[in-house]
């Protein structure tokens, strides 16, 4: 979990507390932590909003992903955080992504604009200095490919 903190001011002039309250900054009064899971959801989500982005993980996380999807009350819709890893610290996060390019696009290109996109959300939303996104390309979407996820089973009778 990391804790954004802030270094407290001194207190005022002559050391007396209540003294000047109200010109202390509320920022500097106490500290915010940040769950991992949050990290993981705001670079997720950064990740999937770049064009070529077909979708995230690798080939066992999506095959689950969609049996767990048909299962009723399996968690329902694609998991924000699939394809997702981070470490974080107090004050840095390091981000590995799994994804799935469409075809006809630059990988090296969407790969660079994961990386912006995903390290500019972590910072403007989270705080933390983003160390590193390491972005694996496990698989390119062919257009005559069905989509798995999408296709509904066919019933056998009728």
């Amino acid at each position: 979990m990391a804790e954004v903190t802030q270094q407290n001011r001194p207190g005022p002039p002559g050391g007396r507390l209540g003294e000047g309250r109200g010109a202390e900054d509320p920022r500097v009064r106490g500290r915010t932590t940040i769950a991992d899971g949050v990290v993981e959801k705001i670079a997720g989500m950064a990740a999937r909003e770049v064009d070529g982005v077909h979708s995230m993980g690798a080939g066992m996380s999506r095959t689950f992903g969609a049996v767990r999807d048909r299962v009723p009350g399996g968690g329902g819709g694609q998991s924000v955080t699939r394809g997702v890893k981070v470490e974080v610290g107090e004050t840095q996060a390091a981000i590995d992504l799994d994804i799935v390019v469409e075809y006809g696009v630059s990988i090296t290109d969407v790969a660079s604009d994961v990386r912006e996109n995903v390290i500019g959300a972590v910072e403007r939303m989270a705080g933390l200095e983003v160390v590193e996104v390491n972005v694996a390309v496990d698989d390119v979407k062919l257009p005559d490919e069905e989509q798995e996820e999408e296709q509904p089973e066919r019933p056998r009778l009728q």
